[in-house]
């Protein structure tokens, strides 16, 4: 790979990164329900789940994901329930929302996990992959695989950034909408909301 390809890569990742998209607005809607470091740690979780689908694009794993239609309903599915169910959780909880300072017993970990396994068992995710880091891979290279690894990573590391200054940005308007519990209800129940909607949106999807 030439210099001017890494840089093409880099652009068109950190584009992606940013245009509104469902990991986008889960980071903020945790930046305003939790704040921060909530926000942060949940980037962190969501953005190691794409180590996986790299590697799984660099490695052929991918491409038997996109060959296999019961695989896909499998991965598909299984992604829409534990979505269907957070949802579900935090109307139970009836407490998606804290005043700020005030902690719900959630780990980081808690956090850093949810995003990761939310990442990962999304087919749509994987298959992106495997089609967009094949694009700036050197033709006929034979380290091929290790090229994408690398791109894979390259892809990571930018979204990591982009995603705590998003998480950031977000935390800053929650400590301000936490202040006022009429609101923090509202965004609790958006929340939820999105939980909802995104393990909808992955149901309905086609490869």
């Amino acid at each position: 790979m030439t210099a001017a390809t890494v840089l093409c890569f880099l652009g068109a990742s950190v584009a992606l990164t940013v245009a509104p998209g469902p990991d986008n607005t889960f980071i903020v809607a945790q930046g305003i329900s939790r704040g921060r470091k909530a926000a942060i740690v949940t980037a962190l979780g969501m953005c190691s789940g794409i180590s996986v689908h790299t590697t799984a694009a660099a490695f052929g794993i991918s491409a038997l994901l996109y060959s296999s239609a019961t695989a896909f309903q499998i991965l598909k599915f299984a992604g829409a329930g534990y979505l269907l169910f957070l949802a579900w959780k935090c109307l139970k909880e009836q407490q998606v929302l804290l005043p700020q300072g005030v902690s719900d017993g959630r780990s980081f970990w808690f956090l850093f996990r949810r995003g990761f396994i939310m990442n990962v068992i999304n087919p749509k995710v994987a298959l992106f992959f495997l089609a967009f880091l094949p694009q700036f891979v050197s033709p006929g290279s034979d380290m091929a695989a290790m090229q994408m690894f690398l791109l894979g990573v390259l892809f990571m590391a930018q979204a990591v950034v982009v995603f705590s200054i998003i998480g950031w940005l977000s935390g800053s308007v929650g400590n301000v909408i936490l202040q006022n519990p009429r609101i923090a209800r509202w965004f609790g129940w958006l929340t939820a909301g999105i939980f909802a909607s995104l393990g909808v949106r992955l149901a309905f999807a086609q490869r």
